[in-house]
């Protein structure tokens, strides 16, 4: 009783535990900046063919079924966004016209982007084909700001591929992440240290890299709707809500993040998941909820040119209580169709079920294809 009432009231426990917890003091603040293309693979499209171009265009899926993979910002406006179910895009944008999506063309692209990269840092760490982290505190062009390297590189990015990047500028990966979605499209915004903390306590918890749509709701059933509301809570209730992640949300709620920029990591596996609003009780509903995951690992292994033979599907409870099935094949599935067909041979094995599904998940893995450079692994919540 005495642990709890001092970790509660701010106490010596809670002094100790925040020490063991803290980010490292680096040597010397880093400069990072976050490159996102604009409508990636979208854009690419209306770059190649003018007569799409001011037009509501989505990548992937078709009319019937689907989702979408990206949307122009002409599609956004109607409210179309990635992941949407294709029947739904059509029904937001009546003139949307969908386009089959071709990843070679977006692998070449991404490799004119990081080309680019390369000319100012080695330090170089990618999220996706059109989305990277560099860390410029040693520029190799002698460069001392970070806000004119960003620039160039933006600009460079314009003259030699025909598209437009949003960049953030900051002092660590958290804040310049949230930087490059503050200007989107086609925009530049820094933050200082000196307002990193003030900035993120304006925000809601939703726009924060990390809180995804699930935990955001839960979020704001305990009274947390903005940055500030987060910073008002102490560590240890946070890792009392979200476990391992409460340490992460505690910091970052006060602008710091010592994870550095991590070049060249290999990806050792590609997945998707999802945590539903409401509970899934029977095989097929919960078949019919694999289908936009599915399309998901498809895309990205298909964006990657990378397949995997071992199939992993994730399943978690309403008590959150987590089980795994796998299954490891000779060769990859050499269409959606087989991954699917797959995938619904290992949601075959939970059931019946006693117990209601709040998750589910797939990944890849024994990947084998082309070795793109320094692309982590991929879990992307819907």
């Amino acid at each position: 009783m005495l642990t709890t009432h001092a970790v509660r009231h701010g106490g010596p426990f809670d002094r100790e535990d925040q020490r063991r917890n803290a980010p490292a003091e680096p040597q010397r603040q880093r400069k990072i900046i976050h490159i996102d293309m604009d409508a990636f693979f979208a854009s690419v499209e209306q770059r190649d063919n003018p007569e799409l171009r001011g037009r509501p265009v989505a990548v992937g899926g078709s009319r019937e079924r689907g989702v979408v993979a990206a949307a122009s910002y002409e599609a956004r406006a109607f409210g179309v966004r990635s992941a949407m179910p294709s029947v739904t895009a059509r029904r937001k944008c009546p003139d949307l016209i969908f386009v089959k999506p071709r990843f070679e063309i977006y692998r070449d692209a991404s490799r004119q982007l990081h080309d680019i990269f390369a000319r100012y840092t080695p330090l170089i760490e990618p999220l996706s084909l059109d989305e990277a982290y560099l860390d410029v505190t040693d520029a190799l062009d002698g460069l001392v700001s970070a806000t004119a390297i960003a620039e160039e590189i933006r600009a460079q990015i314009h003259a030699e591929t025909n598209l437009t990047a949003s960049a953030g500028v900051s002092y660590n990966k958290f804040l310049a992440k949230l930087a490059s979605d503050h200007r989107k499209p086609d925009g530049l915004f820094v933050i200082t240290p000196r307002v990193g903390p003030q900035f993120v306590e304006t925000l809601p918890v939703r726009k924060f890299h990390g809180v995804g749509p699930a935990t955001a709701v839960k979020m704001n059933r305990l009274g947390i709707a903005t940055g500030l509301d987060l910073k008002g809570r102490s560590l240890a209730d946070l890792r009392r809500h979200f476990g391992k992640s409460g340490s992460y949300y505690y910091w970052i709620a006060r602008g710091l993040d010592d994870r550095p920029v991590r070049a060249d990591r290999i990806r050792k596996s590609v997945g998707a998941e999802n945590t539903f609003f409401e509970d899934l009780f029977t095989f097929e509903a919960a078949r019919e909820a694999l289908q936009p995951i599915l399309d998901k690992v498809w895309r990205h292994g298909e964006s990657a040119g990378r397949r995997g033979r071992t199939i992993t599907l994730k399943v978690k409870y309403a008590d959150f209580q987590q089980v795994t099935r796998s299954r490891t094949f000779a060769a990859p599935a050499a269409a959606r169709a087989e991954l699917e067909r797959r995938s619904v041979q290992l949601l075959g094995q939970v059931f019946p079920i006693a117990k209601g599904i709040r998750l589910l998940g797939v990944s890849l893995s024994s990947l084998d294809g082309e070795q793109t450079r320094a692309i982590p692994q991929l879990q992307l919540a819907l």
